[in-house]
């Protein structure tokens, strides 16, 4: 029993490392997660211009916060927004007052503070040095600014800048994610110089962006590279940021200047008490130029005001035969503290580290007083309870009475009842829910008011999305309400009444005489929602778009989109499986990329793959090093029947081989769980790259500003016509179709992939109707919408949604303007079609001659749509302009 309550009432907390290029979720500024009352400013111009109307494209009010009176050069007036919590911020957002047309200030430039305690502030700098950012050029616009280094902080001050006196306004919104390491400083020695045989110049090995005390050489009560989630690379020579210096990503001490200690001593101080479970070291083994990862550490740990005895050591496998830089895990033993003192061991004449993070969790346990006095978001305290390990040198426990024990013993006693009827109350209804589903995918399924309905995928295709604040996708976000719940959801059936269909149907009374007639218009059947004849077609010689017996995958990882002839996946079940078995101990995890009903999706480094597959591999050569991979991973607890889905998308994927498909590499499924090993770029998803980056120009090339040119646009978009003319040529239907399913590597090859709908990062392009899944409904086409038809067709139409994202450089969603209840209604109206159909605009990057073949893309009769083989044609010619 006293096992049970353990387990049940440990709290793990959220793994520290954080990757910058993802942890961009809006913070609450423009939705309101973040109330007035933590919002504050050092003065205001009116009550109507006071620090709660500083929200991102917010017209409350006058529109904006505006300090009092003209803003002078020597001014330091602020607007201070406190995040309830730790936080890691990436991104900072600002806009000037608009004030509906009648706003006319805006702050051209701004600094940022910071603290972490509210009591020590601190100046944000970035990597050179820099104190101010740019900001905005009109009153509307949104200016948003990478924050590099990021800032990890609780409290944020925007400090207005002006060169000449000025009246200034500012709407802002914060982007980041929690900062659950709870790491709020690290003390360390220095970095030192380094002089490398035949580099005539010296390598700085110094903690450049550390935000605490420099002094005696030594680093004291502050953050810097080691909390910043740039990992370096396995040259300590080679950069990650531009326009720094050689060595810049690492912290590294040399053996014999640290006296005959033979070891670099680090303090560690956090947030509250934690058991700390591991520590993850990222550090460079370039054994070859005398540096290697530490031999051995040990750790002291300090619960409550002195340092226990005895210490947890570990001892590492040095590797003399590969030099890769890599994490090294050293598990703590759970043990409790509040700081820790690490010390490193030597291996070589040099040490360097990266990145350091911490696992931990939150143990409540009904044997010690609360530690008081830590606060958590929304005010309230947070009560953490440990125990000591029993040993002959304990240290001192905190000071508590055994009376004040026993008095709180009927408070835990009931709060112990309350967990368990919860859990037990939790577990029924998850099981209700379970019934249910059952019961409707056996039911047959009715058309609304026997007429059309949208048909959706079934309730084994349930998911589980993230649905965190989600990043700046656009320059004007759509209005409306959005989903800000910050925690995993698993989606089950809502109210009938919910249901969009059952609006639209309303709102179009026309659609139920004549949807028929126009769904046949491509010349494709759907039993179960209209059988096509002749008289209806509006083109009998229009090509075939087969969906007939489908065969949808989507369920297992909630992420495959692909929609397959029956026939195919019939006669591949009769096959065996081709694919390779690769040893499940060299797939090593890095990120959880999505989570469905029944599966995952991990990013995943495979080590060896490449000498696995041998000659002709689909990889880049690497070395022996090890490569990213996307691994779909079925739980052990699968039905069989999702086991028998997951071994035909095995057999269905193993089929694909096209230059611009990702790939199926190989399988593990000679033991459970599951899994299939896929190709992933490095390089990311083709929305993130074209996003940060402009167009190539004079001055991005002086300015040394990521670029690219009009020839590489129209060479993604030639790939991802090949891409997708191959599986035309299958029969297969991709339906999420967009950007982010397009992978990258470093040459700039184009690979389609399924991952976009499982991604956090991508929760905002998916629209949920009913609770049974989530639609792209930017990309699809009016028919996929109102009927639920989903053909290569609408395959077509989505390309022409990609081309205008990649023309944009993804710098907006589609129909940015449009909420997603705008954009359903707007379908309606390329089905009435009376030319009331909003059509996204012609990006000016766009040549003439391309938007018309988007705009042949969003022709509203399918058959005026052209086939992938016709668009490969026809741009294909454009790159060799």
């Amino acid at each position: 029993m006293h096992l049970f309550l353990l387990l049940i009432l440990q709290l793990p907390a959220a793994i520290g490392q954080i990757d910058p290029e993802h942890c961009r979720y809006a913070l609450g500024m423009e939705d309101g997660r973040i109330p007035n009352e933590d919002l504050t400013a050092s003065s205001r111009w009116y009550e109507t211009t006071g620090p709660q109307y500083a929200r991102l494209n917010s017209e409350d009010g006058d529109g904006a916060w505006c300090p009092e009176g003209q803003l002078e050069p020597s001014d330091s007036q602020y607007l201070q927004i406190d995040l309830r919590r730790l936080t890691f911020l990436t991104l900072f957002g600002t806009q000037g007052r608009y004030a509906r047309g009648l706003g006319k200030e805006f702050a051209t430039h701004y600094r940022l503070n910071y603290s972490r305690d509210g009591q020590l502030w601190k100046s944000w700098k970035n990597r050179l040095g820099k104190e101010v950012l740019d900001g905005n050029k009109d009153t509307y616009g949104i200016f948003s600014n990478d924050l590099k280094p990021p800032i990890i902080a609780r409290f944020v001050r925007v400090i207005p800048v002006t060169r000449l006196s000025s009246t200034v306004c500012m709407r802002v919104e914060l982007y980041g994610c929690p900062w659950d390491d709870g790491l709020l400083s690290y003390s360390a020695p220095e970095g030192q110089l380094m002089t490398a045989p035949g580099n005539p110049s010296v390598i700085s090995l110094n903690d450049s962006t550390y935000d605490g005390v420099h002094e005696k050489r030594k680093l004291s009560g502050g953050l810097g590279q080691l909390t910043d989630g740039v990992t370096g690379r396995d040259d300590f020579l080679a950069i990650r940021q531009y326009n720094v210096w050689q060595g810049y990503d690492y912290l590294g001490w040399r053996n014999d200047t640290q006296g005959t200690q033979g070891y670099v001593e680090m303090e560690f101080v956090f947030d509250r008490l934690r058991n700390f479970t591991s520590m993850k070291v990222h550090s460079n083994n370039m054994y070859t130029r005398g540096v290697k990862i530490f031999s051995s550490v040990s750790c002291w740990f300090k619960p409550s005001l002195s340092w226990e005895p005895e210490p947890v050591s570990f001892s590492t496998i040095l590797d003399d035969r590969n030099p890769s830089a890599r994490y090294v895990t050293v598990p703590l033993s759970r043990r409790a503290a509040r700081s820790l003192r690490c010390r490193f061991y030597y291996a070589d004449v040099w040490m360097m580290f990266s990145e350091i993070s911490f696992q931990s969790e939150d143990i409540i346990l009904p044997t010690q007083q609360p530690l008081m006095g830590t606060s958590v978001p929304g005010g309230h305290r947070d009560i953490t309870m440990t125990t000591t390990p029993k040993s002959d040198n304990t240290a001192a426990a905190p000071s508590a009475g055994s009376s004040s024990d026993e008095g709180n013993t009927p408070i835990l006693i009931g709060c112990l009842v309350t967990i368990i009827l919860l859990l037990v109350i939790i577990i029924f209804l998850i099981l209700w829910c379970q019934c249910v589903c059952k019961v409707l995918e056996k039911a047959p399924r009715q058309i609304l008011d026997e007429e059309v309905t949208v048909r959706l995928s079934s309730c084994s295709d349930t998911i589980i999305l993230q649905t965190p604040p989600v990043p700046p996708r656009s320059r004007h976000p759509p209005a409306g309400p959005t989903n800000t719940d910050p925690h995993y959801e698993r989606v089950f059936l809502l109210d009938p009444q919910y249901q969009n269909p059952a609006v639209l149907r309303n709102k179009l009374p026309e659609l139920s005489q004549s949807a028929e007639a126009s769904a046949c218009g491509g010349g494709y059947a759907e039993p179960d929602v209209t059988q096509c004849t002749p008289h209806q077609s509006f083109n009998n010689n229009a090509p075939h778009y087969a969906e007939t017996d489908i065969v949808r995958l989507q369920g297992v990882t909630g992420s495959n989109m692909y929609a397959v002839p029956a026939l195919t996946v019939d006669s591949l079940t009769r096959k065996d499986i081709s694919a390779a078995e690769f040893p499940r101990h060299q797939l090593i995890f890095r990120e959880k990329l999505g989570e469905g009903q029944f599966g995952e999706v991990h990013l995943c480094e495979a080590e060896g793959l490449p000498e696995f597959l041998g000659e002709g591999s689909p990889l880049p050569d690497r070395d022996g090093h090890s490569v990213l991979v996307a691994v779909k991973q079925l739980r052990a607890d699968a039905t069989s029947q999702a086991r028998n889905d997951f071994l035909k998308e095995i057999k269905i994927m193993s089929r694909l081989d096209d230059p611009n498909i990702i790939r199926l590499l190989c399988v593990c499924v000679s033991s459970d769980p599951l899994c299939m090993v896929t190709e992933y770029m490095e390089n990311g998803d083709l929305n993130m790259f074209l996003c940060q980056r402009e167009i190539e120009s004079t001055l991005t090339h002086a300015n040394n500003i990521p670029s690219v040119s009009l020839s590489d646009l129209l060479h993604m978009a030639v790939q991802i016509s090949s891409g997708m003319k191959y599986l035309a040529s299958l029969n297969f239907v991709h339906r999420d179709l967009a950007t982010r399913n397009c992978l990258l590597d470093r040459r700039l090859t184009i690979k389609i992939a399924d991952f976009g709908m499982s991604r956090n990062l991508y929760s905002s392009d998916y629209y949920r109707i009913q609770g049974r899944a989530v639609l792209p409904i930017r990309w699809m086409a009016w028919e996929s919408i109102l009927l639920g038809k989903f053909t290569t067709a609408s395959d077509v139409w989505a390309f022409g949604v990609t081309l205008w994202e990649i023309f944009t450089l993804c710098k907006e969603q589609p129909y940015s303007l449009l909420s997603d209840e705008q954009v359903i209604e707007n379908s309606g109206e390329f089905f009435r079609n009376q030319g009331r159909q909003i059509f996204l605009y012609a990006p000016p990057l766009c040549p003439p001659s391309l938007f018309e073949l988007m705009m042949r893309c969003w022709s509203r009769n399918i058959t005026d749509r052209p086939t992938f083989e016709g668009l490969y044609q026809a741009l294909r010619p454009h790159v060799n302009q």
